[in-house]
């Protein structure tokens, strides 16, 4: 094999690229994990609910050990209206043992993660950009930052959504505002025995909200809230291209969110920690089209567009760890034939697919397309609001059976019942 100066470089210290890094490491490999930001998880605004039993493949102790905020045992989906919202809350203590899914907040995950790297081997490199990457002929060799060049057998990019490393070696191009969505978010400091009477939890119990409707005032989207333990993630996720042909600012969706009749109470009295926005995912199965690899270099996490929205669950960070593992896998058998062509970092698209990630991609592969139906962020909810209040307002005129309770409502709605369902039966098929 020619010389180089590390077998692997790992470009973006995020949690796939401190995943990867980290499980090469441990099979006895040189590995550089180059991060932009003067630390790592410094430049992530990200945060939220991290399925996590994926986690436990690479560290057994990951919820004793990592600095994680609360063990999400209930998930809400609300359907949020002007006046009113109606909400589906699901409690389960079978989520709290064994652990499905965490809140963390990335400031202090990310660190946590590269100095795991750094105890299993991994040098690490913060405050550095790579401008491009060094190939010969067809083959990536190494990644070139300012004046300086540094050779790999293999390069893993692991940047981000926007993936200059992709777009540079030809992979990727732009893409397109439908793919992408932006996402605006605070952290918001309550104590912790307010927060914790405040959302009915105990110990180290959390709860995570997914809000569809005037949460971002209909464009396509969500709203988003997570108990950490003595704050609260709260924030919206807005699409390109939808937010773009409405003329609304992203900030003001933000506040007209967190300044809503249902959600303000939970908030109040609350002290600003952070407040952002960040470039994400849409259309995690759209991207994730393209090809990933090519010879030299795998491409995991954000940068290959792992990322699904069922509307119910956002998941992102399970499956950029699990895109890293079977990197790691594939890499390590590159490594020890020594051959990196084309066809043996392929063997990455083969242990995606193998595994939950790629089952997942393709099993939500409808999902971004059904949430792309207008009805979902304001006449669905309008319309559940509208049932239940005929069946809550007890007036002095006789009660009606339900089904002539929602028939009255469905008249009065935008609705058809032809188009309603049209878009359960999507559900179905996404979902």
């Amino acid at each position: 094999m020619a010389e180089v100066d590390f077998d692997v470089i790992v470009i973006g210290g995020g949690v796939a690229g401190t995943v990867g890094a980290y499980q090469l490491a441990q099979a006895g490999r040189e590995v550089l994990l180059i991060e932009r930001g003067i630390e790592a998880g410094s430049k992530n605004l990200s945060g939220g609910v991290f399925y996590c039993r994926v986690m436990e493949q690479v560290f057994p102790d990951f919820v004793e050990a990592a600095p994680v905020e609360r063990r999400i045992t209930r998930n809400v989906l609300s359907f949020l209206n002007e006046s009113s919202h109606v909400n589906i809350d699901v409690w389960d203590t079978r989520l709290a043992e064994p652990v499905n899914a965490v809140s963390v907040l990335r400031a202090k995950l990310d660190p946590w993660l590269a100095e795991k790297c750094e105890e299993a081997g991994v040098t690490v490199m913060p405050g550095v950009k790579v401008d491009g990457l060094l190939t010969e002929g067809s083959q990536i060799v190494g990644v070139r930052s300012g004046e300086d060049e540094l050779r790999a057998h293999v390069v893993v990019a692991a940047d981000g959504v926007n993936s200059f490393i992709a777009q540079d070696a030809g992979i990727r191009a732009k893409e397109p505002m439908k793919n992408l969505a932006l996402g605006v978010k605070s952290v918001i400091r309550l104590r912790r025995e307010v927060l914790e009477d405040r959302f009915r939890l105990t110990g180290d119990d959390g709860v995570a909200y997914a809000v569809v409707g005037d949460a971002t005032r209909s464009v396509a989207g969500g709203g988003f809230l997570y108990t950490n333990t003595d704050s609260v993630s709260i924030g919206v996720v807005l699409r390109l291209d939808d937010l773009a042909a409405k003329g609304l600012d992203s900030s003001a969706v933000h506040d007209h969110f967190l300044a809503h009749p249902a959600i303000a109470p939970l908030l109040k009295d609350g002290e600003l920690l952070e407040y952002g926005c960040h470039l994400t995912i849409e259309d995690g199965p759209a991207m994730v089209s393209h090809d990933l690899t090519l010879p030299g270099l795998v491409i995991i996490g954000d940068a290959a567009g792992f990322t699904l929205n069922t509307g119910m669950t956002i998941r992102g960070m399970d499956l950029a760890a699990g895109s890293a593992i079977a990197a790691a896998t594939a890499i390590n058998r590159a490594l020890e034939a020594g051959d990196f062509s084309q066809a043996a970092m392929d063997v990455y698209r083969t242990e995606l697919d193998a595994g939950f990630v790629g089952a997942d991609m393709k099993t939500y592969a409808k999902a971004p397309a059904f949430l792309e139906n207008e009805e979902m962020y304001k006449d669905v909810g309008r319309l559940l609001a509208d049932v239940f209040h005929g069946l809550y307002n007890l007036d002095t005129t006789p009660r009606r059976h339900l089904l002539a309770v929602a028939r009255d409502a469905l008249k009065r709605s935008k609705l058809t019942m032809t188009r309603l369902a049209r878009i359960g039966w999507q559900a179905v098929r996404a979902l």
